[in-house]
């Protein structure tokens, strides 16, 4: 970091605090002197204080950024103003600071900054890696978290054996896509992969795609099956299925006497398949048949790493079949689908994806252009706050959007049950989507924004 204040008592006690805390910290009287130590060392992050001789704070910046430079920059000011604050944004700042600050409150904007240089290079690295032909195959699996890592590993190793396979797994957590996985990874990669939905179809149609001609003949012979909802089978197919797996010999009526049943069948479910056996709804000796390898996908809360990967895999699949020109998300979007919920998971994530790149107008999709139900469960817990122990910008952002979701997004019913209007409620979700706060004239009545300075450490 490097700290740049014409104020030297100022200066050190920031630069001696900072190093405390276990940065790397130099300082700086003014911008000259800063663009020098810039040109011998790179700083991460610069803490500038706006008014200073020669060259001042936003004018350092502009001269970085001029340059390229990959620097973040954080504004100390004695203007606390909102449309202050709006314009040094609008310069390119990541952060600013109203004199007199705390340690706390410098921590904090520092901690934020820091995130948001972290995103910018994963969303950078993300449109690197993810620019191959690969991506478009479908049939990779995206995602780096410790639980995709692990989850693939076990895949590795199961997917050249002759074992079937039970995947269980929440609904739009990837099952399919883990089925496909699996067997473009084995030894039948070459061969067919027959997809059958087992819920919502008629046995008749049913046993005709699972024990057809179709399974055994040249076309789809050494393949792999996958049945989807395997627990919702009805009592019968669940009979012809067991002796299907029971014998090396095909079983069905049109099969052609000693021709060999070669499949290998992968099986996902939602449900837990021993509660299903226990209920008497499921064979226990075919759930013993599948069961000799299980596979368990993850719900998409469990892994947000892989969040960036995966909205920049579907966005890039949005802008080849539309022909829009976005190049990828602003940090605050990413930054909402780090924080959603998604009791949809990743089938929730594309969905909402694919309602940002048509609604989005610029190079970045930004909050704005995400469907409301992914801001309303994104960032805090979904259970009523503490009282005491809670703001009241906190209960207020709960009473909102909890509203919200009651009437289903309409913030019109939402102002009726709060006796606010909807004006207030539409710039109450553009703040906390993250979008730039509006001029101080734009403010609806009732709602002022304050700086919450305390005795500082900067005055």
């Amino acid at each position: 970091m490097l700290v740049v204040d014409d104020d030297a008592g100022a200066r050190i006690a920031l630069v001696e605090m900072l190093r405390g805390e276990g940065y790397e910290v130099r300082g700086a009287g003014d911008g000259f002197k800063a663009l020098g130590q810039l040109d011998a060392w790179n700083a991460d992050v610069v803490l500038t204080d706006v008014c200073m001789p020669a060259m001042d704070g936003i004018e350092l910046m502009r001269h970085l950024r001029d340059r390229g430079a990959d620097t973040s920059f954080i504004i100390m000011t004695g203007h606390s103003s909102l449309p202050h604050a709006v314009a040094t944004m609008r310069d390119g700042a990541d952060d600013y600071l109203s004199k007199p600050f705390g340690a706390a409150e410098l921590l904090t904007a520092l901690r934020r900054t820091l995130d948001l240089r972290e995103l910018r290079r994963e969303n950078t690295e993300l449109r690197r890696t993810l620019h191959g032909d690969h991506v478009a195959t479908g049939l990779n699996w995206i995602g780096s978290s410790p639980c995709s890592r692990e989850l693939l590993g076990v895949a590795r190793q199961v997917a050249d054996s002759e074992a079937h396979v039970l995947i269980t797994g929440a609904a739009g957590t990837g099952k399919q896509l883990l089925a496909r996985v699996l067997h473009a990874w084995s030894r039948r990669g070459g061969a067919a992969f027959v997809s059958v939905r087992c819920i919502g179809a008629g046995e008749g149609a049913l046993a005709s795609e699972l024990f057809g001609t179709g399974l055994c003949s040249g076309g789809t012979g050494a393949g792999t099956l996958y049945l989807d909802e395997v627990s919702e089978l009805g009592p019968a197919l669940q009979l012809q299925l067991m002796e299907m797996l029971q014998s090396d010999e095909g079983t069905s009526d049109h099969e052609e006497p000693g021709e060999r049943f070669d499949v290998r069948v992968v099986a996902a479910t939602r449900y837990d398949l021993r509660e299903c056996v226990r209920a008497g709804r499921f064979r226990e000796d075919l759930f013993y048949r599948l069961h000799v390898v299980n596979l368990r996908t993850h719900v998409l809360a469990q892994r947000r790493e892989d969040i960036p990967a995966l909205a920049m895999c579907f966005l890039r699949r949005e802008v080849e079949r539309n022909g829009k020109q976005i190049r990828g998300f602003s940090d605050r979007a990413l930054r909402v689908l780090l924080g959603a919920d998604w009791p949809g998971n990743v089938r929730e994530l594309e969905s909402c994806v694919q309602h940002a790149a048509v609604k989005c107008s610029t190079a970045e999709i930004e909050p704005r252009d995400l469907p409301l139900g992914t801001m309303q469960h994104a960032g805090d817990d979904d259970r009523a706050p503490s009282v005491p122990g809670t703001t009241l910008a906190q209960l207020e952002r709960y009473a909102i959007l909890k509203t919200l979701e009651h009437v289903r997004g309409s913030t019109h019913k939402a102002a009726e049950l709060l006796g606010i209007s909807a004006r207030k409620i539409q710039y109450r979700l553009a703040v906390y989507r993250g979008e730039r706060l509006p001029e101080q004239g734009d403010v609806p009545d009732g709602f002022a924004v304050g700086t919450g300075s305390s005795r500082g450490l900067v005055s």
